[in-house]
């Protein structure tokens, strides 16, 4: 079998054999998440010169054994630091860790390997080279997020691999917080200015890391689409929602909102099977739609019998059940938007569909409708 060479401006699924056709970099970093990898990319685009050359990768494109073989062997064996962040633990991306450790210990390249979350987890740090100290301030600056703590990791790095830089600390980012296209939110007041009086109100949850890179496309079609259907929009960013600081924001902004209806684009499920069902939505007693962002692109979604990835079935639709979130429907699939030439690495950023965000909306006004109906409210 040979490896298909991968095209600047296309995605891969990772299924197929693919040669990501980058040359060697001093630092060399790998993770699943695209809003990460454009996060880094508009960071290393700010950093004034001279630094070292630097290498993106989403490893979802480098599930097949053959595409690991031919980037380790082309352009980890040439790094001179590597870093990984793996959600979900090493069970994720097996042979890649394994292929990605083992040549950096035959080189002499130091390696981190981070857990894609907050959470520690001892069997990725038992693959981790580099100081402990070290290995733990990379973790909270991808943690905290944003342009500047993603700046602040490249001088870090740089200096790890020689170059005498000056860096900062990580700085504490919100864990959760308010949203609003093109202002700077601090308060349900903020919002309400942008509210009409006696308007239902639906709040939207999505993950904080789409604040982190920018890429809000679909929040920003949702709220328009409500909008227009004389719907009040409060859009909420969060880390996770089993975060208590989440958690709590929610509790308070619902209580003062008294929101008709949840629009939820975050992964996952609070509640565990078989055990007690409790989230942070509960307080508004009403509907959870489950919202999809879709991690593939439209024409995968289009191609594959089953809709939806395994993944995004498993991570937005089936767990999302524990929560007793009503699913809707995908309302954004993966573009590459432009090929960074400076990473060698594809920005990938959902691209909302109008159709179904419309389609969200339409279902959104009409169960809002039907709780005012029954509420006495409408």
């Amino acid at each position: 079998m040979h490896l298909l060479a991968a095209k600047p401006g296309e995605i891969s699924d990772g299924t197929g054999a693919i040669d990501l056709g980058q040359t060697p970099g001093e630092i060399v970093i790998l993770t699943a998440a695209d809003s990460e990898l454009a996060c880094l990319a508009a960071a290393y685009a700010g950093l004034a010169g001279p630094k070292p050359s630097l290498r993106l990768a989403n490893l979802l494109q480098l599930q097949h054994h053959l595409s690991v073989d031919a980037y380790v062997e082309d352009i980890v064996a040439e790094a001179k630091l590597v870093i990984v962040r793996l959600l979900g633990g090493r069970r994720y991306w097996p042979y890649g860790l394994e292929e990605v450790a083992a040549t950096c210990r035959a080189n002499g390249i130091p390696l981190v390997v981070l857990p894609g979350d907050d959470q520690p987890d001892p069997e990725l740090s038992d693959f981790t080279t580099l100081s402990t100290e070290s290995a733990h301030r990379l973790w909270r600056y991808f943690n905290e997020g944003g342009i500047e703590n993603a700046q602040q990791a490249l001088l870090h790095a740089a200096s790890l691999v020689g170059q005498e830089v000056e860096w900062l600390e990580p700085r504490p980012l919100l864990k959760a917080g308010l949203y609003w296209p093109g202002e700077t939110v601090t308060a349900l007041a903020d919002l309400k200015k942008h509210w009409r009086v006696g308007q239902a109100v639906s709040a939207i949850v999505f993950y904080r890391a789409l604040m982190q890179a920018g890429t809000l496309k679909p929040v920003d079609a949702l709220i328009a689409a409500l909008n227009t259907r004389g719907v009040n929009a409060l859009p909420i960013f969060v880390n996770s929602l089993k975060d208590a600081v989440a958690a709590d924001l929610i509790g308070a902004l619902f209580a003062e909102a008294r929101p008709d209806l949840v629009l939820n684009a975050t992964g996952f499920a609070v509640s565990q099977p078989g055990g007690d069902f409790a989230t942070p939505f509960d307080a508004a007693d009403c509907p959870v739609l489950q919202v999809v962002l879709s991690s593939g692109g439209a024409e995968d979604w289009r191609n594959n019998t089953r809709g939806l990835s395994p993944r995004d079935l498993a991570m937005q639709a089936a767990l999302p059940e524990l929560d007793g979130r009503i699913l809707t429907r995908a309302i954004s699939f993966k573009a590459a938007s432009r090929f960074d030439a400076a990473t060698q690495c594809n920005i990938v950023e959902p691209e909302p569909v109008a159709d179904r965000v419309a389609f969200v909306a339409d279902l959104a006004e009409r169960w809002i409708r039907l709780r005012r109906s029954r509420s006495g409210s409408a």
